[in-house]
């Protein structure tokens, strides 16, 4: 059936609004500006936590926002809550290229602490649901880990004594930037602020033999959590679902894939949860890993002292964590 010259005039018109859409959401959540927004302490200071935004694509300096300007918040989770006005201050202070403190004067701290949720995604990539010849889900497979968990992008991995069988999973995460409950998947993207790479240590005999194979405990030992270098946001990231993923441990590849192998994109994984829970700015949630965990190799292979994993994501950057 041939369709009236007038109705190929509606259809594009409404493609060409929710295209606009997308893009006013995207630029919503990074005001209009590519960022690598950190959490850094300054070497040989007072150890308070602060905020600051990478230069030359992740590369350079930091600036330092609170010098920058006296009223920014300490921690990323206070600038997120101030909404655009935060984010703003941040692009004014990159493109000033002032307040800029060199890298060998700060450490790195996770970009996100203490959230008041970490939410994560199990079975979430469709080559690990065949790695382990499971069924794809239907619907997304939630747990979560304490925030104790989070540690920095180049942190230790402490071993507990109470686990023999500790394992890697690297995964893309992503921050909450603004507050919302019930949260349509088509506004899904203008809640997010950014992205970020994160491990999902796991120890697996808690999280499969024992305590009633709840996943809990097994996911949220002290350091499980290595999270970092950066958050980037949105605007920064060409297409979060086209990422190549890898993690080595010792140098040695064991997970490779592309984050197009996720089942619940981030957008569907906002609306979902949302529905149970009211989500905050700076919920962390981690989306899930690819093929090649430790525990499904034959023979197992476990994390041990001394062993050094690297997460990478494209476009999000590499988390060096020793095993301790």
């Amino acid at each position: 059936m041939r369709l009236p010259a007038s109705s190929f005039c509606i259809f594009r018109t409404l493609l060409l609004f929710s295209r606009q859409t997308l893009h006013q959401q995207r630029r919503r959540l990074s005001g209009g500006a590519a960022m690598r927004l950190v959490q850094f302490q300054r070497q040989g200071g007072d150890g308070g936590v602060r905020v600051g935004v990478e230069m030359g694509g992740g590369g350079g300096g930091v600036v330092d926002l609170k010098a920058f300007d006296s009223s920014m918040p300490s921690t990323m989770k206070e600038l997120l809550e101030m909404g655009d006005k935060g984010l703003e201050c941040a692009r004014r202070a990159l493109a000033s290229g002032q307040c800029v403190l060199e890298r060998s004067d700060i450490r790195l701290l996770a970009p996100v602490l203490a959230p008041e949720k970490v939410v994560c995604v199990g079975m979430n990539y469709r080559d690990h649901c065949l790695e382990q010849n499971a069924p794809i889900p239907k619907e997304p497979i939630i747990f979560s880990k304490f925030p104790n968990a989070i540690t920095g992008p180049f942190d230790d991995i402490t071993l507990p004594s109470e686990s023999q069988e500790v394992d890697w999973e690297v995964e893309l995460a992503f921050v909450i930037g603004q507050r919302g409950k019930h949260i349509k998947e088509e506004d899904a993207l203008s809640y997010v602020a950014g992205f970020t790479v994160a491990n999902d240590v796991s120890a697996r005999d808690w999280q499969m033999k024992r305590n009633g194979k709840q996943w809990l405990l097994g996911k949220t030992f002290d350091s499980f959590c290595p999270l970092g270098p950066a958050l980037v946001t949105v605007d920064a990231v060409k297409d979060p679902h086209n990422l190549n993923i890898h993690c080595l441990v010792n140098g040695d590849t064991v997970q490779s894939s592309n984050t197009d192998q996720m089942i619940f994109k981030t957008a569907e994984l906002v609306a979902w949860v949302s529905k149970f829970v009211t989500l905050s700015p700076g919920d962390v949630f981690l989306t899930g890993t690819p093929p090649g965990v430790g525990v499904f190799r034959k023979p197992p292979v476990f994390l041990k002292k001394g062993d050094v994993v690297e997460c990478q994501i494209d476009q999000i950057g590499s988390i060096i964590n020793k095993v301790v």
